[in-house]
């Protein structure tokens, strides 16, 4: 092979490819040519060096290396399948390059590298450089440093990773080799240009020397920031700008010092373990009495949370430990240093400190009582710290907590604490719902008595007025004077915002006693953070004039009054002396309407109040005097007129002033009164509610309602106080419920409720039902302790109100002088507010007392179990609370985990009860205590997950799902190898994701732990982890999900990358969010037209209803099809009842395959609720609902599951409509359907009752036309509950469910049928088991014997047990079945039924004489019976298909040998002859010669030929049963009716039925059939030998040779049974 002549011929990938280094090098040369001619980079040719680039750049030979890199770099460069050799090929280069002396072989190495980087191959670039600074050789390590820096130089830090290149810097910097600490400090270098000061924490413990070094360095460097000058190739449009930029010279590149990215110093870090750290006695030293002792604790703790970024766990102990020293601590430097330990380790924990933020704060804000400087400031730093992990929002209840304390330096401290938070905040972390109770707040401090107080509420006041702007502060600060507001204006010029202009980003503000500034910790403190609008606010004027007002008066926008949330429209203007009010009224009025307004003849009085609505209608708005004419209005004799013409025109005039003029709270205290005095006048009250109403427009409801409400019930006057509610009732509904002072109404309904008068009672309760519209099931729990009487009218009103939606509001508050659309916005926002917020809570936090918490935490069980017990107690007590519950979630923490299951469940159901309690205010607690009960979905008992789960969902409806995605929580629980937790939380995030529009950006962190459940070796696991793939890819996307992929082993790469792309195919779009146009409209016009609707479907229903009935009787006779064609015919009505957005056109149900098996499968193995109960709970609905909900329309489902029956009659009628066109689709969800039939049984309705019975009379007509069987599972969750209904006391219910249990033997064996109406005999219920006892003797007589099970002895047994009963007809029902199997056995009865009393068995004796018959009458019902078709299902078990013809042979032999058997023992008495025997079959055949059949004929024709098989049955032969290779369902029949053969008294049938038998026990791949039968089979067995050894063996006719072989083929299978392990 030496000779070049041998491999110059040979394709260029095979020269690559030879072990003679000349080849090598001509295939490198020829390779680089070809690489450049290619010009379509898809072209197939790169494919085929795929596998050869690792070996260009690999080459042993020097020369041919040298080319080998260079064909490699155009390669890359130019192929579109490059990126996939990126690994390899890079880690080559590392290895093979970089140690080569000539330095061509490494700048081609360092260009292959970045030009894999330029084709967005970055990751696995630097990946494999990091893994080459740890290689032995210096000269690879250089290298590699080279080319980090050269990368970083050129791409930038948004490109280049800079996390794991600073993390080896300082192990770079104590290398023995010069040149790899010299290529570290310019790398050093590079990094300090793109993230400065982010650099010195992580490199502050390297060689002093070389920091200094480094220092000097990163001086010399210009300020400006570095750009980019290399792009990827998806970064063009970068590249042509920038190249624009350096053609011209243009400098604007300093404009895009936006872009370079702020990175945090403490991402930089490698988190730090220090709970192990700590000294084993710790917690011993930190309570011990010596202060030394606890000096040295508290100082070895000092030591560890100086590292600045902490490795997260449960610190829940040292929390408490710190908190304890400083709040109870009396050696305040011990005080100092626990609150700087605190502080480091919120610093070090950052977000994860947020779970134990809000058990700090209250202890660190009382201890500002302090007033040593070092522990003032110590405590600064700490809360300064603690605010950093989590928001004001979670804080601001603690703050407000401690505004009113009594100390000063408390009060002081909150407020320079706040106005440090505000520094923080941006307009939308502020938002007026948080800074309204707040600036409440801080309002009241600037009137306090201590200087200090005051200038830190200025400050805090200023700084929110520079965060929120002043159009959002005005409201709240309107009452406040000129003065004050020009101190917080000028507070507000000082302040500098941490997200205000970017040069003050970089500035730390200066963090004292005094506060002034924002905190220090300004280090990625709310990195995450948008900086929205800033800057400096200009100034507005705080009032505006009104054009003819005097100027003495305000016109400032007045504060939200005590009823919480004001409106803008209303104006407070300062009160008018009656000299101006007459001066400005003149200027509207005319002189006489003045003058004749005090005048004694009431009709001068009435022409001048018609002269006054003249004078107010021409009067512009903005020159109208409002308050000016109130005044005029009042004046002598005022509202004690006593002419009701003139009193009505004065009412009306006071509702137009406010209707047309910039009507102020100032003018309508005026008049209130008054209308108040007259609302309950016969003749004046409608005028007076009118102007109620103009005024609530004017000056907003909230305000007039607890105005008027509180007048009303502040005088004696009944009627007053009934008209009064009824008004605020309406008016409500009008104007909406956003604003109202919840509490202070409650306390005047309630005290409406007790007044003797029943007119008010009665109004209270009508206002509080349109109250229970707009607030739900809380408003209830405030009249729980009222009188029962009281109660249930209360009740009774709230149930009319049940299922409606509060209307619109139809009127709107006025605007005056403010921009329409701010104030409709505004109003808008506060009509969406959530009602919860308005209601009273009540503070348990010192009803958690530190013995209660003791309890909880307890060695023994009984007692955690009495601190449950004591904690539910105070949960039950206050009904709503605060938020604020001291150390109680540690404790139920704990309990969280509990090895008592018990007190696990209790914990979870006191969770659920929290929830309700404190409202949204929970989110506060989901750190602390959500995520805990995350890890309950662990547990290995399935009804503790599912409380969990029920939990769970409860929080989140409280709290939205926000605050459980920020974090690493949930990606820790996903990291827990438990099976349990991940298939129950992956399956509550695939059900949660899609419906949110937003998630945080932290749920990437749970995709390296998603991707491990993908191979998790749990089925379950991975099947929950593929179906929240497209969830997760819903919010991340593709690409952030691959990239994540790439980070994988190889073997595991591409398994998921696999998954990736099948779960792309099936992303669900997010949910849109609604517009506000869209809101409006539905809201508007949702209500009135949903409840015309309601009225009209439901009359529809009704008539539909009886049309249907009328047509089902007309329909009786022409059979079930026909009654379903009509059907649809009739229900065309319906359609109106479909809403818009609802789509009712297609199908009923969806087919989807195995469904039904796999709901068997998971009843079986217990992941849902077995189908068995004596009453039906919730659960097992909502269980339902969910199995329907992936096979059953939506639209269908939700008429299905209505709290209303009418439309549960709708959903009947629809089923019955479609039930003929959507027979598979039935049948496939008909465990389902039955299941919801069953739940409608325990309705009280009779309507939906007879509606059901009607609908499974047609279903069980068509599914036994189409020889469908039940399966057991449908059966047995469906039958037992209809039997119950057999007991109803209304004949026609009871006619209808025996009618249906007579069609369900045709489509259920009926001895299984026999044993579930056998279990109805246990029933307390007389009627229902007197049917039942009928039902069984009809059984009896159409399937004989055999039907009785287990055995008819035993069967028997128990019916005659009902002889004895007390109900007359229990009793006659139970002698009639006897006397039916006496029919059919004779005297063997007697021992069937075992012993009676004298009495039962005088009566049965008596009863039997009574109905005894003629054998005559006997042979012809046997005969009946013979010649039943089979379709009628005359066997309990007969298959669906394909059997008349075999079975009608074995019918024919049977009548054969019975016959002969007669004709032997003609002479003998008929005791003598087995019961088996004793058919009257000579009668028959007697009959047959008369001519009246053609039997005879077929027999004795076919008589020699029957004998021949009989002789020796063969197991091969099939016909019988041709249905083992059919559906599940049809195989379960067949083996049924096989089986029920074997105990057959024919010994022919029962051989054929073995050999059946034998023939499935022999196939492996049929055995499996068996597997429910088994059982059954030896039972028939059983009954078959006693049937042989006390009948066949004693009857000398019999030839023993069959009973030979019978026995024979009973042993056979038994031993062939018995072999069969599974089975």
């Amino acid at each position: 092979m030496g000779d070049e002549s041998e491999w110059i011929k040979l394709p260029i990938d095979q020269k690559c490819e030879h072990k003679v280094w000349k080849a090598r090098l001509n295939g490198y040369e020829e390779a680089a040519k070809l690489f450049q001619k290619i010009s379509d980079e898809k072209s197939p040719e790169w494919s085929k060096y795929l596998g050869l680039i690792k070996k260009f750049v690999t080459d042993s030979n020097a020369v041919a290396q040298l080319k080998g890199l260079e064909a490699a770099l155009v390669y890359v460069e130019n192929a579109h399948v490059a990126g996939k050799t990126a690994g390899e090929v890079v880690s080559g280069v590392v290895n093979k390059v970089f140690n080569q002396p000539k330095v061509r072989a490494k700048e081609l190495g360092m260009e292959i590298c970045l030009m894999y980087m330029e084709i967005e191959k970055t990751e696995p670039v630097q990946e494999e450089l990091v893994k080459g600074l740890d290689n032995k050789n210096p000269k690879i390590i250089v290298a590699c440093i080279e080319t980090i820096r050269k990368a970083l130089g050129e791409f930038g830090s948004k490109i280049v990773q800079l996390k794991p290149i600073v993390k080896v810097l300082p192990k770079l910097f104590e290398s023995r080799e010069k040149a790899v600490r010299d290529e570290a400090k310019l790398l050093a270098v590079e990094v300090y240009k793109w993230i400065r000061d982010a650099l010195r924490p992580p490199l502050q413990n390297i060689n002093s020397v070389q920091l200094k070094e480094l220092e000097e360095e990163w001086v010399k460097l210009s300020t400006s920031a570095p750009k980019q000058t290399r792009f990827l190739r998806s970064q063009q449009d970068l590249k042509t700008k920038f190249e624009q930029q350096q053609a011209t010279g243009d400098e604007e590149g300093d404009d895009e010092e936006d872009d370079a990215p702020v990175v945090d110093a403490y991402e930089l870090l490698e988190p730090v373990e220090i709970l192990l750290k700590l000294p084993k006695d710790f917690y011993d030293k930190i309570e011990a009495k010596k202060w030394q002792e606890r000096k040295e604790a508290l100082e070895a703790l000092e030591l560890l949370v100086k590292n600045p970024r902490l490795e997260s766990g449960d610190y829940s102990d040292v929390v408490r430990a710190l908190k304890k020293v400083i709040g109870k601590d009396s050696n305040v430097l011990l005080v100092a240093l626990g609150a700087k330990c605190l502080a480091g380790l919120a610093t070090g924990l950052r977000k994860k400190f947020q779970t134990y933020a809000g058990h700090v704060m209250p202890t660190l804000l009382e201890k500002f009582k302090e007033k040593k400087p070092q522990v003032v400031q110590a405590l600064q730093e700490a809360i300064d710290a603690v605010f950093l992990t989590t928001t004001l929002q979670n804080l601001s209840e603690d703050v407000l907590a401690v505004m009113d304390n009594k100390n000063p330096s408390i009060k002081q401290q909150a407020a320079l604490f706040l106005a440090r938070s505000f520094c923080y905040c941006t307009p939308s972390t502020l938002p007026k719902s948080l800074l309204k109770p707040l600036c409440a707040a801080l309002l009241k401090q600037i009137n306090d008595s201590a200087l200090e107080v005051r200038d830190a509420a200025f400050e805090a006041l200023g700084t929110a007025l520079k965060v929120v702007g002043e159009r959002i502060m005005s409201p709240f600060l309107a009452d406040i004077d000129k003065l004050k507001l020009e101190k917080i204006k000028e507070s507000s010029d000082k302040v500098e915002l941490v997200h205000g202009k970017k040069s003050n980003a970089s500035k730390e503000p200066n963090v004292g006693a005094t506060g002034k500034g924002c905190s220090a910790l300004s280090s990625g403190d709310k990195a995450d953070a948008s900086a929205t609008r800033t800057g400096v606010l200009s100034k507005k004027p705080s009032a505006s004039k009104s054009a003819g007002a005097s100027k003495k008066m305000k016109a400032v926008v007045p504060p939200s009054g005590p009823s919480g949330k004001g409106k803008k429209g209303a104006e407070v203007k300062e009160e008018l002396s009656i000299d101006v009010c007459e001066e400005q009224a003149a200027a509207v009025l005319p002189p006489t309407c003045l003058q004749q307004l005090d005048s004694s003849n009431w009709k001068e009085r009435l022409a001048s109040m018609e002269e006054f609505q003249k004078g107010v209608e021409v009067t512009e708005k903005k020159l109208l005097p409002c308050q000016a004419l109130v005044r005029m209005l009042a004046k002598k004799p005022g509202w004690k007129e006593t002419n009701f013409q003139v009193m009505q025109m004065k009412l009306h005039i006071v509702a137009l002033i406010a209707q047309k003029g910039n009507f102020s709270r100032t003018s309508a205290e005026v008049v209130m009164d008054g209308l108040v005095d007259k609302i309950g006048d016969i003749k004046c009250g409608i005028k007076a509610k009118e102007a109620l109403t103009a005024i609530a427009a004017a000056c907003s409801l909230p305000w007039t309602a607890e105005q008027v409400v509180a007048m009303a019930f502040a005088q004696k006057n009944p009627k007053n106080q009934s008209e009064i509610l009824n008004w605020l009732a309406v008016a409500i509904k009008e104007f909406g419920f956003a604003g109202l002072n919840v509490k202070a109404f409650i306390s005047h309904v309630k005290t409406a409720l007790a007044a003797t008068n029943p007119a008010v009672r009665i109004s209270a309760v009508a206002l509080l039902g349109v109250m229970y519209l707009y607030m739900g099931a809380p408003l209830r729990m405030f009249f729980e302790d009222e009188k029962p009487a009281l109660l249930s009218q209360i009740d009774a009103e709230f149930e009319k109100m049940q299922g409606q939606t509060p209307p619109a509001a139809i009127r709107r508050v006025a605007k005056h002088d403010a921009d329409e659309e701010e104030a409709t916005e505004e109003q808008d926002d506060e009509e969406n507010g959530n009602v919860q917020d308005l209601l009273p809570r009540t503070d348990i936090g010192d009803k958690i007392t530190s013995d209660l918490v003791t309890k909880l935490g307890d060695k023994n069980w009984k007692i955690r179990k009495e601190g449950l017990d004591e904690l539910c107690t105070i949960l039950n007590e206050a009904k709503l609370i605060q938020p604020n519950i001291g150390d109680l979630p540690g404790a139920l923490k704990g309990r969280l985990n509990d090895s008592n299951k018990i007190l696990v469940q209790q914990t979870l159901a006191i969770l659920q009860q929290m929830a309700t309690a404190m409202g949204p205010n929970i989110r506060q607690h989901v750190k602390n205590l959500g995520i805990p009960i995350i890890t309950v979905l662990g547990d290995s008992k399935n009804n503790v997950r599912v409380a969990a789960l029920t939990t769970l969902n409860l929080w989140v409806e409280k709290t939205g799902m926000k605050e459980w995605l920020d974090g690493d929580d949930l990606a820790e629980e996903l990291k827990k190898e438990n099976p349990f937790l991940r298939q129950e939380l992956l399956g509550w995030l695939a059900e949660k994701l899609p419906t949110l529009r937003t998630v945080p950006t932290d749920l990437v962190h749970c995709l390296p732990h998603l991707y491990s459940c993908l191979e998790d070796r749990n089925g379950d696991v991975r099947k929950k982890a593929q179906d929240a793939l497209p969830t997760f890819m819903m919010h991340l996307g593709y690409e952030k999900m691959q990239k994540a992929a790439s980070k994988l082993k190889p073997a595991s790469k591409d398994q998921v990358v696999t998954a990736l792309e099948k779960a792309q195919a099936v992303v669900p779009a997010k949910p849109v969010a609604p517009t506000k146009t869209s809101l409006k409209s539905n809201a508007g016009a949702a209500r009135p037209v949903g409840a015309a609707s309601a009225r009209v479907n439901c009359a529809s229903a009704n008539d539909e209803t009886d049309s249907f009935k009328s047509e089902a009787k007309k329909g009786k006779s022409t059979g079930v099809a026909s009654k379903l064609k009509s059907a649809p015919n009739k229900k065309v009505p319906i359609k109106p009842n479909v809403k818009d957005d609802d789509d009712r056109s297609g199908p009923l149900f969806i087919i989807v395959p195995n469904a039904k098996e796999q709901r068997v499968k998971d009843e079986r193995a217990l992941k849902v609720l077995k189908w068995n109960f004596t009453t039906p709970r919730d659960e097992y609905s909502e269980q339902l609902k969910t199995q329907m909900s992936s096979c059953v329309a939506k639209w269908l489902q939700d008429e299905m599951f209505h709290s209303d029956f009418h439309h549960h009659i709708k959903a009947l009628i629809v089923l019955l409509e479609h039930l003929e066109s959507e027979i598979e689709g039935t049948a496939a969800c008909l465990d389902l359907i039955l299941r919801w039939l069953t739940l409608r049984f325990f309705d009280t309705n009779t309507t939906v009752l007879m509606k059901v019975l009607e609908y499974l009379k047609l279903l069980f007509t068509l599914l036994s036309k189409e020889d469908y069987h039940l399966t057991e599972n449908e059966a047995t969750s469906f039958i037992p509950y209809l039997i119950n209904k057999v007991g109803e006391p209304k004949d026609v219910i009871r006619k209808d469910v025996r009618f249906i249990l007579n069609i369900l033997c045709k489509v259920y064996p009926a001895s299984k049928m026999f044993n579930l109406i056998m279990d109805g005999l246990k029933s307390k219920n007389s009627k229902q088991r007197a049917e039942c006892l009928e039902e069984l003797g009809s059984l009896i007589e159409v399937h004989d014997l055999n039907v009785c099970q287990p055995t008819p002895a035993k069967a028997l047994k128990e019916i005659a047990c009902q002889i004895g009963d007390r109900d007359t007809s229990v009793r006659n029902a139970a002698l009639n079945t006897v006397v039916t199997v006496y029919n059919i056995c004779g005297d063997q009865v007697f021992k069937l039924i075992g012993n009676l009393s004298e009495k039962e068995m005088s009566m049965l004796e008596e009863r039997i004489k009574r109905s005894a018959k003629k054998p005559s009458t006997v042979s012809v019902k046997q005969e009946e019976k013979m010649q039943r078709p089979l379709g009628t299902n005359q066997n309990a078990g007969m298959p669906r298909k394909g059997c008349e013809d075999v079975p009608s042979k074995l019918k024919i032999m049977y009548r054969i040998q019975a016959r002969c058997n007669n004709a032997q023992s003609a002479s003998e008495s008929t005791h003598t002859i087995p019961r088996e025997f004793q058919l009257d079959l000579d009668k028959i055949e007697n009959d047959n010669h008369a001519g009246r059949c053609e039997l005879p004929d077929l027999v004795q024709h076919q008589l020699d030929e029957l004998y021949e098989p009989v002789c020796i049955p063969e197991p091969k032969n099939r016909s019988v049963s041709p249905h083992y290779d059919e559906m599940h369902g049809t195989t379960d029949s067949t083996i049924n009716f096989v089986v029920s053969q074997v105990a057959s008294s024919d010994i022919n049938t029962s051989i054929q039925a073995l050999a059946q038998i034998d023939e499935v026990l022999r196939q492996e791949s049929k055995v499996d059939a068996m597997s429910g039968h088994i059982d059954q089979f030896l039972i028939a067995t059983f009954m078959q030998l006693r049937l042989i050894y006390n009948t066949h063996m004693a009857d000398e006719k019999l030839n023993k040779s069959e009973i030979l072989k019978l026995y024979s083929c009973i042993i056979g299978n038994m031993i062939t049974l018995f072999q069969i392990e599974p089975l």
